[in-house]
């Protein structure tokens, strides 16, 4: 489906998850105060984005609504019939369907905020085709998990702030609903990791993919947006992007918040598709895979179940280098990628376990990826970055038309801030890790160049450890030294304990 709106005009810039300035932190602070409200009646940390997304952006579309009226009523001499006009508006609201209609329900709340989402999508299908309905009824019309009472505070707090383009840019708009989506993954920690990547490791990929404006993007796992998002800021200028980012997500309610974030990060032309990528892929051309110049995805990990039974016949030619057990999807998501780049410019980048690197089960499919020629580099990360796992993860970058065969291989598994219960990347993390990738030469312990001749023939493992090699240091003190230093600290006690005993009696806490 495509989509073609544009809720703001000015210019997305590229948002800083970590570090919002005060605009956008001041409204997520409001924003997600609204989780008091919901956290009160007994609705779950995993639950809080199925409510506070679809209100933000109805309250959103509304302001929106509201603030163009007032300009075309300015513009027409106070015309009401011109200003209610269809062409004076992005998006229409049916009657009765208003964030002010809302305001005013005191009885069956729930009920009247999904039909009022239902027949906003009704009157504007080009555009909001399903970004509602794929969230829950039941959710909303739950009584004795959302009272009435609950959700008109709820509604109440989210209309103490005006969210009109005037009132709240589209960057301040796109930094407060990414920060949301963070602040939500921490939450949620353990099933965080399906709607969620780290966004300095979006950013790392996204850096060295190098979109260009007119180039196409696409993200066939796509979450949330964010790799999207981050390709569109990476370009510098939404214009420069229109109706060249796809995505597909098969979670509904995650492809809708997709949606939203997109819009609401000003981005006036995209496609999000809906569905299982694997089994279903709906990105076509004439009944073939649709193929783009950028392919970036972190794709659920070693997904069960994924479809294997069809891929021996895939009819769209995804099975390049063999099928994968049904057991683990990894390398028919690599595959998926690999078929979907650009014959010419393609070029790929794809968060994958570690175990696609040296299991037996995938060497076949190793020794043809490898016989093809566009590995281009492989990044280890470090580990406990992503919410739901503590395994340190690899990013492999592809690239169709290289033109040597050598693999970049790069340990950045130490480069990483520690946290206390999630370790995390900063910008300059991003930016060193940048520069192993495309300096000219090596560097010790970090990257090594690895020509396909010089892959272990037998397994065809590429184990970064195995090939970029930590000379670890004996930098320990002869034993004399230490023994030395171990009889001065004894001493040294003795006299500190004879001082403090000294001291005791003299201030007579201790007879003689």
């Amino acid at each position: 489906m495509k989509i073609f709106v544009g809720i703001i005009m000015s210019k997305a810039k590229k948002p800083k998850v970590e570090q919002v300035d005060d605009a956008g932190l001041a409204l997520y602070n409001h924003l997600y105060q609204s989780c008091n409200i919901l956290r009160g009646c007994g609705v779950t940390a995993d639950e809080y984005k199925t409510y506070l997304f679809p209100l933000m952006f109805m309250k959103r579309i509304s302001d929106v609504y509201d603030e163009e009226y007032k300009e075309a009523m300015e513009e027409s001499d106070n015309d009401e019939e011109y200003a209610k006009m269809s062409d004076s508006h992005r998006f229409q609201i049916p009657q009765g369907c208003h964030w002010s209609d809302i305001r005013e329900t005191t009885f069956d709340v729930g009920s009247k905020i999904h039909r009022s989402m239902r027949k906003i999508e009704s009157s504007n299908p080009k555009t909001l085709y399903g970004i509602f309905s794929d969230f829950d009824e039941a959710s909303w019309t739950n009584k004795e998990k959302l009272p009435d009472e609950n959700l008109i505070n709820l509604v109440e707090h989210l209309s103490m702030i005006k969210l009109d383009n005037k009132s709240v840019s589209a960057d301040v708009m796109g930094q407060a609903y990414e920060y949301l989506i963070k602040k939500f993954a921490d939450d949620t920690k353990e099933s965080a990791g399906e709607f969620y990547t780290p966004r300095a490791v979006v950013k790392l990929m996204i850096m060295f993919l190098d979109p260009k404006a007119g180039e196409s993007i696409y993200d066939p796992a796509c979450g949330t947006g964010g790799m999207l998002i981050e390709s569109m800021n990476h370009v510098e200028d939404s214009k420069l992007v229109l109706g060249k980012l796809y995505g597909q997500e098969s979670n509904l309610t995650t492809a809708s918040i997709a949606r939203m974030n997109l819009f609401l990060h000003g981005c006036n032309d995209f496609h999000i598709a809906r569905g299982d990528t694997l089994r279903n892929p709906l990105f076509l051309n004439n009944g073939m895979l649709q193929t783009f110049d950028c392919v970036v995805a972190n794709p659920p990990f070693s997904l069960e179940k994924w479809g294997a039974e069809k891929w021996a016949s895939d009819p769209y030619g995804r099975n390049i280098y063999g099928t994968p057990s049904d057991k683990n999807g990894d390398f028919a998501w690599l595959q998926h990628m690999i078929a979907s780049m650009d014959t010419v410019h393609g070029r790929m980048g794809v968060i994958l376990p570690q175990g696609v690197l040296f299991k037996k089960e995938f060497k076949d499919l190793r020794k043809k990826m490898l016989d093809a020629n566009k590995l281009e580099a492989i990044v280890q990360l470090a580990g406990n970055l992503f919410y739901g796992t503590q395994l340190a993860p690899c990013i492999l970058f592809f690239r169709n038309g290289k033109s040597d065969s050598t693999v970049r291989f790069v340990d950045a598994s130490q480069i990483f801030k520690k946290g206390r219960a999630q370790n995390f990347m900063l910008d300059e993390h991003v930016c060193q890790i940048f520069d192993y990738l495309t300096r000219d030469d090596e560097v010790s312990e970090i990257s090594k160049d690895v020509l396909l001749t010089e892959i272990d023939q037998e397994t065809f493992e590429l184990n970064v450890s195995k090939y970029v090699t930590i000379v670890f240091v004996d930098d320990t003190p002869p034993y004399a030294e230490v023994l030395e230093e171990l009889k001065r600290n004894v001493e040294e006690t003795k006299r500190l304990e004879s001082e403090i005993i000294r001291m005791i009696k003299e201030g007579g806490f201790l007879d003689e």
